[in-house]
């Protein structure tokens, strides 16, 4: 984070000051921290929320497609603390190479060496196509991204594009 040089004010009662000043000693931070960290998330917490949004959406294209906006809004300095860390527990294996090959991918684009956390994501036994048309099987595993092929995902995808 940048050194500090600008200031803002805003406005609030008495009762919303101690409120807030009671809040940022329960989280042992002063008042400024606390305000910022809950309008600015940082990166690596606004991953975290994604992966927990993962979790919880029985259709998890959307998450994905938000993780995968959020991965390219990152900017290559970024990249290495943001997705530094990872809890892909309670994601299918399915979901956490999908999440673990995003990654692998969106640090190649940024030219950042990925995490240690994907490298201990299990590949898929067997293989995944993003269609259950035959038809298409040929050209998926001709279109799919590295990251994704070797991990046993075959999806339709260019550069910059969602998976």
């Amino acid at each position: 984070m940048g050194i500090k040089s600008q200031q803002i004010q805003i406005r609030v009662t008495a009762g919303q000051k101690t409120a807030l000043r009671r809040l940022a000693k329960r989280a042992n931070q002063d008042l400024s921290s606390y305000i910022l960290s809950r309008s600015l998330p940082s990166e690596s917490a606004r991953f975290e929320n994604l992966l927990t949004s993962l979790r919880s959406d029985p259709d998890p294209r959307f998450a994905l497609a938000a993780l995968n906006d959020f991965m390219n809004e990152l900017l290559p300095t970024q990249i290495a603390e943001a997705l530094r860390y990872a809890d892909l527990a309670g994601l299918s294996q399915l979901l956490q190479n999908y999440v673990a090959a995003m990654v692998e991918q969106a640090c190649s684009r940024k030219r950042a060496a990925p995490p240690q956390w994907v490298r201990e994501v299990t590949p898929l036994a067997e293989p995944y196509f993003a269609s259950e048309l035959k038809a298409l099987r040929s050209h998926l595993l001709l279109a799919a991204p590295v990251p994704f092929k070797r991990r046993n995902l075959f999806v339709d995808s260019s550069v910059g594009d969602r998976v």
